[in-house]
């Protein structure tokens, strides 16, 4: 089959037809290097394999050059690069990637491979039976697709994603958080190498601020036998735990940190806490101990996280005291915006010191608000001796606003300094052996007693501290 025999022999004639027949053409050269599949490894020690590879992985580069560096999709090899086998679609994705090709380039790639070959990437969350309210309850019960066999050999997908999760350049502009965060779910799902998943939960921690809220949403795979027990959550929180602690630490390790993008964080925090809050199985220290991952000066708002708090009391009624308190302790009520705290003042689900802490907080803010009105008033006044004259009535207008302001707020003091004594004497009989729970009752039936018509001086109904502190809230919100 040698010259030495013959020119033109089996030999040259091979060659020649691969060079200028197969390797010219994309299609026919990816069809060689997808019957070298069944030919390993004499493929390989022929080096068919490297050739095709290096004659693929050129016509992409050149194809990307031509495009302005944009993957054209519209291509006839495109789609038959995501059908071969993971360790062909390696060497040519290191072969680009040695040719120079731009990060992102080589991303698109990738994306492509992963949605093709890689089972469930679009569809994990079918893992989750669904969401079944029974009383303020959520039922639900998460069961792995792996036990399933949903997605077939198991070790062959692993293998898939470990590849793809080691190709994937430093890059940030390489492929979306979301991509890393689909990865994750499938690395956890199949049980991939510690390390890869470590990777990737770092990855994700740099790019945090562009995730969402569904994309953290990571089902916590166990198997069926273990989705019941009550230690087993909904969803696996120490996952984004950990995505939280190294986005901190990429955020020190920059020279110049992003306010934006703590606050960015902080929102998604506070919005994926919501979403968590309805686990019956999720605890008051892991439900805090996520709440507080960040630190306080990264939320200029507590609206987001007195959201969250509600519904996590809304949605675990048999709460403690002790455990309502706990939880409340992670908002400062300081920085809740007015309706947050009009809402709050009424909440019966919050423990009495919160609100009392919420009215000072309310309190607070009116006197910041008289303040303001009388300077506003003085301005005027200045302005009516520089400039031209304001009418009499503007003034009295004003005058008026001012007072009625200040008269909410003296209301408000007097609620809250009975409000405050109530709770003295509440601690005191605490600390003399009265149980915490008889005390509270004995408040809260003296409170609605006084709204049911207990007569004081005059014998005119005189309604509770707390609902007429509540009251003063929002006649002060409406006017």
């Amino acid at each position: 089959m040698t010259e030495e025999v013959e020119d033109g022999n089996l030999i040259s004639k091979t060659e020649a037809f691969l060079t200028f027949v197969v390797l010219s053409s994309w299609r026919d050269t990816i069809i060689v290097l997808k019957t070298c599949e069944a030919l390993s490894p004499w493929a390989e020690n022929i080096q068919m394999v490297r050739r095709c590879c290096d004659s693929i992985a050129w016509k992409a580069f050149k194809d990307c050059q031509s495009t302005g560096e944009a993957v054209n999709k519209e291509g006839p090899w495109f789609d038959e690069v995501a059908t071969l086998r993971i360790n062909h679609f390696v060497r040519i994705m290191t072969a680009i990637r040695a040719k120079g090709t731009k990060p992102e380039t080589i991303g698109k790639f990738i994306v492509h491979y992963a949605e093709r070959r890689v089972a469930g990437m679009d569809t994990e969350s079918e893992g989750l039976r669904g969401y079944g309210y029974s009383k303020n309850e959520l039922q639900f019960s998460v069961v792995s697709r792996k036990d399933r066999g949903v997605f077939g050999n198991s070790k062959e997908q692993r293998t898939i994603i470990e590849s793809i999760i080691s190709l994937i350049p430093p890059q940030q502009e390489a492929v979306s958080c979301k991509f890393l965060l689909k990865m994750l779910k499938m690395a956890i799902l199949y049980s991939v190498t510690p390390a890869l998943v470590s990777e990737l939960e770092k990855r994700i921690g740099m790019m945090l601020q562009e995730a969402t809220v569904q994309d953290l949403l990571i089902p916590n795979y166990k198997s069926a036998d273990q989705s019941n027990s009550p230690e087993c959550t909904m969803h696996d929180i120490d996952v984004v735990q950990r995505i939280l602690e190294y986005f901190l630490m990429h955020e020190q390790q920059q020279q110049q940190p992003r306010k934006s993008g703590k606050f960015n964080v902080s929102k998604l925090l506070d919005n994926y806490l919501a979403e968590i809050a309805r686990d019956p199985n999720l605890s008051v220290t892991e439900f805090q101990v996520l709440a507080e991952s960040l630190p306080e000066s990264a939320r200029t708002c507590d609206d987001g996280l007195y959201r969250a708090i509600d519904i996590y009391l809304k949605s675990h009624p048999t709460l403690s005291e002790y455990d309502r308190r706990r939880l409340c302790k992670i908002m400062n009520c300081a920085k809740l915006s007015l309706d947050a705290c009009n809402h709050a003042a009424q909440n019966e689900r919050l423990p009495m010191r919160t609100v009392m802490q919420v009215l000072f907080s309310e309190q607070l803010k009116m006197r910041e608000a008289v303040q303001g009105k009388e300077q506003e008033q003085s301005g005027n006044n200045s302005e009516q001796e520089e400039n031209q004259p304001s009418t009499e009535i503007e003034i009295k207008i004003l005058r008026a606003e001012l007072e009625n302001v200040k008269a909410k707020m003296a209301e408000l003091q007097n609620d809250y300094n009975e409000l405050q004594q109530e709770y003295d004497k509440l601690n005191n009989k605490q600390r003399n052996g009265y149980p915490w729970s008889s005390g509270w009752r004995k408040i809260k039936n003296s409170f609605h007693a006084k709204q049911e018509g207990d007569g004081i001086g005059d014998g005119e109904n005189r309604p509770s501290p707390a609902r007429r502190c509540r009251g003063s809230l929002r006649r002060s919100s409406m006017s």
